[in-house]
C-alpha cells in the first residue's frame, strides 16, 4: 500500500484555492449556517481516520465545508465582539511568516520588526520612547505578564523576589474598576495574589472607575497591613468604552507605592482620535500598559501587547532557567543567524515558542501609516455616534449610555412594555437569527441593552443605519402581536 505523505512542496496552488474561497465568502457572506449545521457536522465529525486523504483532499474540505460554514466576524454587521475579520494585508503578512519564520527569534527581519513594530505601536498610543513591549496571544495574556511585573515590582521593594521565592507570605491587593476586564481578576489567580484581592473599586454614572473610592481602598488595605501592588486604569471599557481618569488613577498609585497599569486592549488606540485625546493625560504616568492590535488594528486574532517602563523587571519576572540545548555563545561574532536568538522574548513573558508576530503590526503600519490608522479611529468613533444620533431621533429608542469611543448602548423602550430587559433580549435574539445586524447585548446600570462595537473595517454607514430599522421593526412588531413578549396590563 502506497504511503500517504504530508505535502511539503510549493504552497502556492493550496493557497490560491483557499484565497478564493474566502474571497468569495467575503463577497457573498456567511448567510446564516445554523440551516446547515447537520450537513458539516455530518461531513466532519468521525473516526480517526486510518487512511489520509492527502493534500488536495484536506483543501476539497477546507474549501467545501469549512469556509462557507466559519462565523460571521467579517461580515459588515458583525458588531459583537471586540475583535473582527482581519484585514487583507495582515493576513498575508500572518502567512509569509508561517513559513519564512515560524518563530520569532534569531537574527532575521522578522526578529528586527518584533522590535521595530512595538516601538511603533508604543508611539502610535502616546505611551513614550522608554516603553519597551513584548507580544503575546492576547489581552489575557498581556495582563497576566504586566501584573506579573507589577508583583515582582512590588515585592521586591518590600525585599521578596516572588519569582524565585514565591510571596514571603505577603498579604496584597490589586485595585480595578467593577466595569474592569474579568482577566485581571483571573491573572491576580494566576500570580497568586488571589482573586478575591482584587478590590472592585465602584464607578460613576458614566462607568469610570470612581477616584474617592479608590483612595478609600488604598487606605483601608494600607490600616491593615495589605501591600497595594497595582491600580489598573481601564482605556476603553469592553462593556460601554469607558475611560477611566488615567491621570488622577496614576497619581493615586504612585503616591501610595503602587505600579499604574493601563488596560487598553480595546480603547488604547482610541487616543488617534484628537476629539477624545484629553482623555487620555495620565498615559505617561504608566508602569506598564496593553493594547491589542488584534482588536482596533484589524490584525488576526492572536496578537497582543505588553508594555513597560523597565523591561528588566519582566525579565526578572519570567526568565526561564538556562537549558542546554538553548545555549548561545555571547563572546562569538554573529555570522549566521543561529549564532543568536536576537532579542530574548522568551525571557520577557510565558511564551518560549512563539509566531513572529510583530511582522504583522508591522505590515499594518506601514500599509495605513499614523494618518491611515488615525482616520479609522475616526470613523468607528464616527459610526457609534452616527448611532447615537439616530437613537436620540426615535421615539421608541433610548439611549442608555453617550458613546465614548466606538461602543453604542441603546434599547427599545416604547410606553407599555412591562419588562424592558426581557424584550429587549428577545429583540436581539431575533437580530441574530434574521438579520444581518450582528451586535450583542450588555448590562449597564442594571439595564439589558443592545451593544453594538465598532472595528469592523467592512462596516459602512448604511449597516449603521439598517439595524436601527431592524430594531425598530423587530420591536413594533413585538409590541403589537408578533411573538410573545411581556407588555403590561
Amino acid at each position: 500500500m502506497q504511503e500517504r505523505r504530508s505535502e511539503v512542496g510549493n504552497v502556492g496552488p493550496y493557497l490560491a484555492r483557499v484565497g478564493e474561497a474566502l474571497d468569495h465568502m467575503l463577497e457573498k457572506g456567511y448567510g446564516d449556517p445554523a440551516p446547515r449545521r447537520e450537513a458539516w457536522t455530518a461531513a466532519l465529525a468521525g473516526p480517526l481516520p486510518e487512511e489520509g486523504i492527502g493534500a488536495d483532499g484536506v483543501v476539497d474540505e477546507l474549501v467545501g465545508t469549512l469556509i462557507p460554514n466559519g462565523t460571521r466576524l467579517t461580515e459588515p454587521g458583525f458588531w459583537s465582539w471586540i475583535t473582527t475579520g482581519p484585514d487583507t494585508v495582515p493576513v498575508v503578512a500572518a502567512a509569509a511568516a508561517s513559513l519564512a519564520s515560524p518563530q520569532r527569534y534569531m537574527i532575521t527581519p522578522f526578529n528586527l520588526l518584533e522590535e521595530l513594530s512595538l516601538d511603533w505601536l508604543a508611539e502610535l498610543c502616546s505611551l513614550g520612547k522608554e516603553m519597551k513591549g513584548v507580544y503575546s496571544s492576547g489581552g489575557s495574556v498581556a495582563n497576566l505578564v504586566a501584573l506579573g511585573a507589577a508583583r515582582q515590582w512590588a515585592l521586591e521593594r518590600a525585599g521578596v523576589d516572588p519569582a524565585a521565592d514565591g510571596l514571603g507570605g505577603r498579604e496584597l491587593a490589586l485595585y480595578a474598576s467593577e466595569e474592569a476586564h474579568h482577566t485581571v481578576q483571573r491573572s491576580a489567580g494566576v500570580l497568586g495574589i488571589g482573586r478575591s484581592r482584587v478590590r472592585r473599586i465602584p464607578a460613576d454614572e458614566q462607568q469610570r472607575m470612581r477616584v474617592d473610592a479608590l483612595r478609600e481602598a488604598i487606605a483601608a488595605d494600607a490600616a491593615a497591613g495589605v501591600l497595594p501592588v497595582a491600580v489598573v486604569g481601564t482605556a476603553g471599557t469592553t462593556n460601554t468604552g469607558a475611560v477611566d481618569p488615567l491621570q488622577e488613577l496614576g497619581e493615586i498609585a504612585h503616591e501610595h507605592g503602587a505600579w499604574f497599569h493601563i488596560d487598553g486592549a480595546y480603547g488604547l488606540l482610541g487616543v488617534l482620535d484628537e476629539r477624545v485625546e484629553s482623555l487620555y493625560a495620565g498615559v505617561e504616568l504608566a508602569d506598564s500598559a496593553i493594547v491589542d492590535p488584534h482588536k482596533w488594528l484589524g490584525a488576526p486574532v492572536g496578537i497582543a501587547a505588553t508594555f513597560v517602563r523597565d523591561r528588566a523587571i519582566l525579565e526578572r519576572a519570567f526568565t526561564q532557567e538556562p537549558a542546554a540545548y538553548l545555549g548561545f555563545d555571547d563572546e562569538r561574532p554573529i555570522e549566521v543567524s543561529l549564532d543568536s536568538p536576537g532579542i530574548p522574548y522568551m525571557d520577557h513573558s510565558v511564551e518560549l515558542s512563539s509566531p513572529a508576530r510583530g511582522v504583522v503590526v508591522w505590515s499594518i503600519v506601514r500599509e495605513l501609516g499614523r494618518g491611515g490608522i488615525r482616520a479609522r479611529i475616526r470613523r468607528d468613533n464616527d459610526l457609534a455616534r452616527r448611532l447615537a444620533e439616530h437613537v436620540r431621533l426615535h421615539p421608541r429608542l433610548e439611549l442608555v449610555t453617550e458613546p465614548v469611543l466606538s461602543i453604542c448602548c441603546f434599547r427599545y423602550a416604547a410606553e407599555g412594555i412591562a419588562d424592558l430587559d426581557a424584550f429587549n433580549e428577545t429583540v436581539l435574539r431575533r437580530l441574530l437569527r434574521e438579520t444581518p445586524y450582528l451586535p450583542s447585548s450588555t448590562l449597564v446600570g442594571g439595564a439589558y441593552v443592545i451593544r453594538p462595537c465598532f472595528i469592523n473595517a467592512r462596516t459602512r454607514e448604511e449597516d449603521v443605519d439598517g439595524l436601527v430599522t431592524a430594531v425598530v421593526a423587530i420591536g413594533d412588531e413585538l409590541r403589537t402581536g408578533g411573538e410573545a413578549a411581556p407588555q403590561s396590563s
